[in-house]
């Protein structure tokens, strides 16, 4: 179905779309800070898919390909909602570390990453979107269509879950 849809079979191509779709909203319901960026981000990923399943170099890369796409997307909006760094803090040099040092530095994100991806997903919005990226807490309670108070107890709970899992971990442990 996928050679007849890079073929320019129209219904081979509505069928591929289709099928794929649930898919790639899930995965994007993962990796998206809020329901809307993530469904944006699957319509993106099958709008390319439709323009441009011609390009496919294998039929066995379209999945791997999809998810690239949904991750790029979810990345990118996630980087708009980012505030600008302010000016005096751009003029100042990044402190410069050691090799050892950059790689735990590496080793510890990958750790706060995992420790964030297995939260429960209202957590997982709320902790990204108010920690991560700085948004104020009214803005990410009516962003995920809770109350103040909710998206206060979902943000305590999530960071209370993270500290608990990186303490578990170790991370950082004999450094510093």
């Amino acid at each position: 179905m996928i050679e007849a849809a890079q073929a320019g079979d129209l219904d081979s191509l509505t069928a591929v779309v289709h099928g794929a779709h649930p898919h790639v909203r899930r995965f994007a319901q993962h990796l998206c800070a809020t329901s809307q960026d993530a469904e944006d981000a699957a319509q993106e990923a099958l709008l390319v898919l439709y323009r441009k399943i011609g390009t496919l170099r294998t039929t066995a890369a379209l999945t791997s390909w999809m998810f690239r796409i949904v991750r790029n997307e979810c990345l990118r909006r996630a980087r708009s909602w980012r505030r600008e760094v302010p000016a005096e803090a751009a003029d100042r040099p990044a402190p410069v570390g050691s090799a050892e040092e950059e790689a735990l530095d590496r080793l510890d994100a990958a750790r706060v990453a995992a420790a964030i991806r297995a939260l429960p997903e209202t957590q997982r919005r709320v902790l990204v979107l108010r920690d991560v990226l700085g948004h104020p807490g009214r803005a990410v309670a009516e962003s995920l269509g809770l109350s103040t108070a909710a998206m206060k107890s979902q943000l305590h709970r999530a960071r209370t879950a993270v500290r608990r899992e990186l303490r578990d971990t170790g991370i950082g442990a004999g450094r510093g």
